[in-house]
This record gives C-alpha cells, sequence and structure tokens, in this order.
C-alpha cells in the first residue's frame, strides 16, 4: 500500500496557499477602498494667479538658502503653461521673476514684505517700486501680507507705506489681510486701489464640503462693505497635509476637491483670485506648522500632486504598496497556515490577517520619508519611532500567536494529567528541599505539617533556613522538625551564600543517596496528601527530567488585594503555561516541582549566578533534550505577597533574573542547537511582554520629553505624525483586548475579578521595567525573598511603594493638561497625543490603585 502522508501534506499546503492568497488580496482590496477615486468636477483652461514662493526642496529664507535664476524660470515655465498671473511676496527675495515672468506671458502681482524691521521695510518698498515702474508686466502691487495681522505695524504706519507706493507708480495697489481685519480696519480702503483678502477656509475650520461656500462668504461680506471697490481674492487654497483643525481635514483628495471646485465656481462668477500656492514649501512647517508645508497644487518635486481632470486618488502610489505588504507578508503566512493546520480556520485567518496587517503598517511607515517634507527633527523622531514600531509589531504578534493558539486549538497536544499508580508500581524515593530565610516560624511549620500529611512511602524533607539571624525564628522550625520525625532534617546555615540557590545545593550534599528525585516547596505552601503519588510515576519514563504544578494561593477570597493578585498570577498557569508546554518550553518555577537527581547534579546543580535559578534549571534541562512535564492541577496552595511592596519586587526580581538568564544563555536561544525551534522562540520571546513594559517606561520619558519641548518651543517641535500614533493606539487596545478575552475563557473568575487582575498585572509595569534594564546592565542581583506576612508597628503610607509610580504619573497629568491648554482639541493629532499620554498613565494608575487596595485591606485574610 503507497503512504498517504504526501498526499495529506500537499493537500495542507495548498490549503495553505488559498488561505494566504485569501488574505493578501483582502489586502489589496483594503488599499484599494481605502483609496477608493473621488469623482470631482473637472477643471480645463488656465488659473487667474497663482501664489509664488520660489524656495526649492531645501532651500529656506531663514537660513538664507535661495533660488538661482535658472530654477526661478523653471519654476514660472510651469506655472505659465496652468496660470496667467503669478504673486510674489518680496521684491528683494528674487528680483528676476517679473523679467523671467514677461519672457513667459504672465503678469505680476509684486508684493513688498513688511514687518517691525523699518530698514528693511524701506528696501522692500524701493525695491517694488523699482520694479514696477521698469517691468510692463507688473499689473498690480501689493504692499505687506498680513502685516496688520501679525501686528507688525500700527495702522498709521501702514497707511504711510501705501500711500506711498501710491504716489510713486502708475500700477493699482493694495495690501493683503483676512477679511476681519479689513472689518477691524476699514480706514484702510481709503488708502488702496483694490482689496485684497485672504480666504482660507482650512484656517476657519470649515468642513472642505462646506469651505468653497465659506471662502464666497467672506468675499461677499468685504464686497458688501466696500461696494466702491475691486475685491480679490490674494490666497485661496487648501493644504493636503497637516493637523486636522476641528472640521478641516488637509488631506491629498480635500485639497484637489476645493481647488478645482473653487476654479470652476470662480470662473462661473467672474471671481479674480490667487491660488494659495504653486508649489510646496516645507521651508513654512519652521514658522507656521505642519500644513504650512503643503499648500501648493505642485509638490516641491515640482511634479503636480493631482489631476485637473478626471478622479482622483489620495495616494496615487497604494498599487505599489499594496503589492508589496502582500509580498512581504505572502511566505510568513503560507508557512504559519501550513505549520499550524491544527488551529481551525477561523484562528488561521485571523494569525494571517494580523501577519499582513504587520506588513501593512511597516510598508506605510516606511513610505513617510517619500511622503512628507520631514526636518532633522523629524527624521530623529522617526529613527525612534520605527525602531519602537517594529518592536510593538513583534510584541502584538507574539501575544496574537498565544491568543490565536489558546482560543482555536483544537486540543493540546501535550496534555497532561494526575496519575493513578497501580498498587504494585515502585515508589521512586523523593527527598523534599524546603529553602527558607527569616519566614515566620509559624507558616513553615503549617508546611512542615502539610508533609508529615504526604499518603507517600519514600520522601525525606530537608528544611535548609540560610541567613536567619533571630533564634526566635529559626528554632521553633528545627523543634519542629524533631517532633516530625527523622524524616524531617533542620539546617540552619548562616553565613551562606548563594541565596536560595545555594541553600539548595548545601541540600543535595545532604540529600538521601537513595533519592531518584528532588522536589522543591516554597515555605509557605499546604501541599495535598496526594501530590507525590499522583505525580512521581511521569519519572518512570527516563526522558522526563521535571514535573511541574502551577502556582496557587489560599486564604485570598476575603482579601481585595490578596484576591486581586491571586487571579493574575492564575492567568499565567491557565494560559501562558499551557501554550509553551505545546512546545515543552515550560517555565520550571521553584514550588511544586520535582526534578530528576541525576539530571540535576550531572547539568551543574541550581546556578548561583541568576536569581531566578529554577528558570534557568527549566532551559538547561531543555538543552539536554529532555521533557518537562506541566499538570494543570493545584496540589498545593501558598500565600500572595503581603503587600505592594512585596508584589512589585517579587516581579522586580523575576524580570532581573529573566535578564540575567538571557545574557548568560544567549547562544542556547539564539543559535541552532538541541533546543528546539518552539523551545528558542519561547525563551527568547516569552518575555518580549515584560520588554513591552520596559518600552513603555522609554516611550512614556521620551512621551513627556517631546510634549515639553512641543509646548516650550513649538517652533521647532511639532504634533508626532499621526500615522505612528494609530499603530501605537492599535498596539495598546489590542493587547487589553487580547488579556480580557484569554481571561473570560481560561481562568474560572468573575468579571470583576478579571478586571482588577487587569488593574494588578498592570500595576507591576513600572517595577518589570526596572528589572528589565537593571537585569541588562548589572551582572549580579540581591535575591530578595518574598514577604507573605508583615509584623509592622507603623504601617507606612498607603503611595509609599509607589513613589515613583505616582511622579509618573503627575508628570503625565500635567503633560496632558499643557497640550489642552497650548493645543487644544482642534487638531487630530493633538487630541491622539492626549489619548496616548492618558494610555501611558494607566499602569502608574494601575500601581496607585494597588498599593491603596493593599495597604486598605491589610493582613485580613479569608
Amino acid at each position: 500500500m503507497s503512504n498517504p502522508q504526501p498526499a495529506v501534506v500537499q493537500k495542507s499546503l495548498w490549503s495553505a496557499i488559498l488561505l494566504a492568497v485569501i488574505i493578501a488580496a483582502l489586502n489589496v482590496g483594503l488599499w484599494a477602498w481605502v483609496n477608493r477615486p473621488a469623482n470631482l468636477p473637472n477643471w480645463e483652461g488656465k488659473i487667474e494667479g497663482m501664489a509664488f514662493s520660489a524656495f526649492q526642496r531645501y532651500q529656506s529664507p531663514l537660513r538664507d538658502s535661495y533660488p538661482s535664476e535658472e530654477e526661478l524660470a523653471s519654476d514660472l515655465r510651469v506655472i505659465a503653461k496652468h496660470a496667467k498671473r503669478v504673486r510674489t511676496y518680496s521684491s528683494l527675495e528674487s528680483a528676476a521673476i517679473p523679467r523671467i515672468a514677461r519672457d513667459l506671458g504672465l503678469d505680476v502681482l509684486a508684493g513688498a514684505w513688511l514687518d517691525r524691521r523699518t530698514e528693511h521695510n524701506e528696501l522692500e518698498l524701493d525695491a517694488v517700486i523699482s520694479a514696477a515702474r521698469r517691468w510692463p508686466n507688473i499689473d498690480r502691487v501689493m504692499i505687506g501680507n498680513e502685516t496688520m495681522l501679525r501686528d507688525d505695524l500700527k495702522i498709521g504706519q501702514m497707511i504711510d507705506y501705501l500711500d506711498r507706493a501710491r504716489a510713486a507708480i502708475r500700477q493699482p495697489v493694495s495690501t493683503a489681510e483676512p477679511a476681519h481685519i479689513w472689518k477691524k480696519y476699514p480706514e484702510l480702503a481709503q488708502h488702496v486701489d483694490f482689496i485684497t483678502i485672504h480666504t482660507l477656509p482650512y484656517w476657519e475650520q470649515v468642513d472642505r464640503k462646506e469651505a468653497v461656500t465659506a471662502a464666497m462668504n467672506n468675499y461677499k461680506e468685504i464686497q458688501a462693505l466696500f461696494p466702491d471697490k475691486k475685491v480679490i481674492i490674494g490666497e485661496v487654497g487648501w493644504p493636503s497635509y497637516g493637523d486636522r483643525r476641528k472640521h478641516a481635514d488637509p488631506t491629498l483628495a480635500n485639497q484637489a476637491h476645493f481647488i478645482r471646485e473653487w476654479l470652476n465656481f470662480a470662473r462661473d462668477n467672474h471671481i479674480d483670485y490667487y491660488i494659495m500656492e504653486a508649489f510646496d514649501q516645507p521651508w513654512k512647517e519652521e514658522t507656521g506648522g505642519r500644513a504650512e508645508a503643503y499648500w501648493g497644487i505642485f509638490g516641491a518635486d515640482r511634479n503636480p500632486k493631482f489631476p485637473m481632470v478626471g478622479p482622483v486618488i489620495e495616494d496615487p502610489s497604494w498599487p505599489w504598496k499594496a503589492l508589496a505588504a502582500s509580498g512581504l507578508a505572502l511566505f510568513p503566512m503560507i508557512w504559519f497556515a501550513w505549520a499550524f493546520t491544527r488551529f481551525r480556520i477561523t484562528g488561521r485567518l485571523f494569525f494571517l490577517a494580523l501577519i499582513q496587517l504587520s506588513a501593512g503598517v511597516m510598508v506605510w511607515s516606511t513610505t513617510v520619508p517619500y511622503t512628507f517634507y520631514l526636518d532633522p527633527i523629524d527624521w530623529a523622531m522617526l529613527g525612534v519611532l520605527m525602531p519602537a514600531q517594529l518592536a510593538i509589531i513583534a510584541i502584538l504578534l507574539i501575544n496574537a500567536f498565544e491568543f490565536t493558539e489558546v482560543i482555536w486549538r483544537r486540543s493540546w497536544q501535550r496534555g497532561f494529567s494526575l496519575l493513578t499508580p497501580a498498587p504494585d508500581e515502585r515508589q521512586p524515593f523523593v527527598s523534599i528541599h524546603l529553602a527558607c530565610c527569616n519566614e515566620p516560624p509559624e507558616m513553615v511549620i503549617l508546611t512542615l505539617d502539610s508533609l508529615a500529611a504526604l499518603d507517600y512511602d519514600n520522601f525525606e524533607v530537608l528544611v535548609l533556613d540560610n541567613n536567619t539571624k533571630n533564634e526566635a525564628v529559626w528554632k521553633p522550625v528545627e523543634e519542629h522538625c524533631a517532633k516530625l520525625g527523622p524524616r524531617f532534617r533542620f539546617f540552619h546555615l548562616s553565613p551562606w551564600p548563594g541565596f536560595k540557590a545555594g541553600a539548595l545545593n548545601f541540600g543535595l550534599t545532604e540529600t538521601d543517596p537513595r533519592a531518584e528525585v528532588i522536589a522543591a516547596v516554597d515555605a509557605d505552601y499546604a501541599v495535598r496528601a496526594d501530590w507525590l503519588k499522583a505525580l512521581t510515576g511521569y519519572f518512570h519514563n527516563p526522558k522526563v527530567a521535571v514535573v511541574q504544578c502551577p502556582q496557587a494561593h489560599r486564604d485570598w477570597e476575603h482579601n481585595a488585594f490578596r484576591r486581586m493578585t491571586n487571579w493574575e498570577y492564575d492567568g499565567f498557569f491557565r494560559i501562558g503555561m499551557h501554550h509553551r508546554n505545546e512546545r515543552n518550553a515550560i517555565i520550571q518555577h521553584g514550588t511544586m516541582t520535582m526534578v530528576r537527581r541525576d539530571v540535576l547534579e550531572r547539568t551543574g546543580n541550581w546556578s548561583e549566578w541568576t536569581i531566578c535559578e529554577d528558570a534557568e534549571l527549566g532551559l538547561r534541562l531543555m538543552q539536554e533534550g529532555l521533557e518537562l512535564v506541566y499538570v494543570d492541577e493545584i496540589m498545593g496552595r501558598g500565600l500572595t505577597p503581603a503587600d505592594f511592596t512585596a508584589y512589585k519586587s517579587q516581579r522586580y526580581r523575576w524580570a532581573f533574573g529573566a535578564m540575567q538568564i538571557l545574557k548568560g544563555r544567549w547562544s542556547w536561544m539564539t543559535k541552532k542547537g538541541p533546543l528546539s525551534g518552539g523551545q528558542r522562540f519561547h525563551f527568547l520571546t516569552g518575555w518580549f511582554s515584560w520588554f513591552a513594559d520596559a518600552l513603555h517606561l522609554v516611550f512614556t520619558l521620551m512621551a513627556l520629553a517631546w510634549t515639553a519641548l512641543m509646548l516650550v518651543l513649538p517652533k521647532y517641535f511639532n504634533l508626532p505624525l499621526q500615522l505612528f500614533l494609530i499603530p501605537i493606539m492599535g498596539f495598546f487596545v489590542s493587547k487589553a483586548v487580547f488579556g480580557v478575552v484569554l481571561y473570560r475563557v481560561r481562568v474560572p473568575c468573575s468579571w470583576k475579578d478579571t478586571i482588577m487582575a487587569s488593574i494588578a498585572s498592570m500595576a507591576l509595569s513600572h517595577a518589570i521595567a526596572r528589572g528589565i534594564f537593571m537585569g541588562l546592565i548589572k551582572k549580579k542581583g540581591e535575591f530578595v525573598r518574598t514577604a507573605k506576612s508583615r509584623r509592622l508597628s507603623n504601617r507606612p503610607s498607603a503611595f509609599s511603594s509607589v513613589r515613583e509610580e505616582l511622579l509618573m504619573f503627575i508628570a503625565l497629568i500635567c503633560a496632558i493638561t499643557g497640550m489642552a491648554v497650548g493645543f487644544g482639541f482642534q487638531y487630530r493629532e493633538g487630541e491622539l497625543w492626549m489619548i496616548i499620554l492618558a494610555a501611558q498613565a494607566v499602569p502608574y494608575v494601575s500601581a496607585l490603585i494597588g498599593a491603596w487596595i493593599a495597604h486598605t485591606a491589610g493582613e485580613q485574610a479569608g
């Protein structure tokens, strides 16, 4: 008979390809939908006039960098193809414009730039008068541009300049101001030959759909106010990018729609106007904000941003981006869909969609430099945000993989349960090691009594008390061991190096020679009588090196703090440990764990160079090619940390130790060897959620600094680009949704307990971040025991354990307040930034809540 396996593999591969192609096609469809063509009124013919700033992409008057005569001629040739007139703003700068424009058949509205510099103003006035006398194609003269709006001159000064210009030249003279300035200073109208208004609905926060009407209303209002004067519009337009101002959304499609609608409207109504403006001017962002760089109907590259005839697409290059995103994601999607056929099809489609979405975000982000005009500060921000965004994507995909496997698996591949030994089955001899340091004697005695009640014949208990100085603490334990009989041996080690690992290694030297299994129990645990009987049978398989049970707790039901921490711990053992167990990659933890003695001793005993000796041992045994068995059955219960200080210090220790292991065993996890790909994946990425906490702290500090710079130096520091803020918000939301859904599916607790467990988890973010950074920087750490009870006559304040978190929270509240006052709610980016600052504050708020609950709950137990 032929082997059907190749046919099955081929079918799975074709199925995977089909799913990947479906998602890739949907990706292209999504790009197409977002960039669906906008049908706009066509424009054919020449534009009446264009405002013209001649600076090229990297030129700026702020840095005395001006265009050459060749560049001016090139720009004016472009304008001459599309417009009848051109408007300039300064006659000192680029004085060759009127001559070049004359040769191209362009009329010029020549401007004189006036500001607070008296000497400069005189030079500008002389220059424009001289040009107007010399060049006949200068048909209008503009003395000042929004000078009164900026409050650079007094009304009398402005009138004086206007009167002098009118007396010196034959061309009609005006000054350009928004409509409200003409209403404020109506006497200006007596000193101009025509009235020039700027009507820019974007700055008036008008919706694009109402923008032409709004512009026309300004025009008619000034016409009615000054019926004897001709009114022209010196600037009218819409930016293609920038900060959203309430209803005004600066997009390419909106710019195209406004310009084409306005051109047709102005022609039909015989309005004289100048489009704002011919070419994008990136340098203006420094003086007027992001939108100022994007008013041109041509980009800074001198290419048209949109056509004047036919439909307009927001991102004309979207097909290439969509194909690049699909191509980038295609092979990872095929591999995942093929490698995880055991997942339900809904789960595979969900994860494939996330892979595709991640690829789309990466393509979208990397095209930013080709879409926007970035200054050095923007580039610096991009240099920070791009790696951060890649890290966020990686963390999100890793969390999503756990989510997908837990929610949409058909069954667990490696499920282990309690064993029922045969009556004549041989019992391995077990040496139980209980390490303690300065623990309350009544707590340790309770644990010893539970061990004495074990339904098992072949075992011993070694109590390893290390470095407890107070004899009143360890002596009662020693006496109780003597009462329990020869199976219980007590050792007081003082002074003793190596923390808990050092004590456990001493225990190995005193272990009964008959012992085949070493079992570790924490000093606060009360174990089930069938613990050893129901689990030691796994050691009959020589490949099994570890049998691990979950950590569990008692006396938490009626203590609010212990309750929330109990359910927070429970999430890992109900979710994460099962996820890791699928690839024989569980985290070994130092209680309710049993280890084969010979492999423990052969591989180097408990490691004293790390403060997480248990997790390091598990990794070491996997490196030996051995099996670790996880039985999700509660075989004993201990106590949760006594208070928030203890809770934080325990998680800090775990994070610090994780980084020690990461550094010390890096080659194991990154090079192909005895560890399987799945094991390397989990030990490299299993701590990524903790790296997310470290990244959160870095991002928060950077966000605070950037906010301060935006508020203090708004000229140089802008709001972050919206396209970076949206993925960050998506990460926050997705991570929260994944956690809540997994809890509801896997953890048997109420909605209230789920929420409180989430608060407890987020409350540890700052402690974990500190542990990560200190673990990466320092070589050695101090093992700080986790207090399970406190005896304090004078309790500390509620927030003494969260001083740093409180300071961070206050700083974020100040930043949000500063943003609200400084920027208000008119910019979408500003609103998103405030939302992100608020999201950044959630872990710090959670820490304050956790500390308060711990303080009010006290030692009450249940």
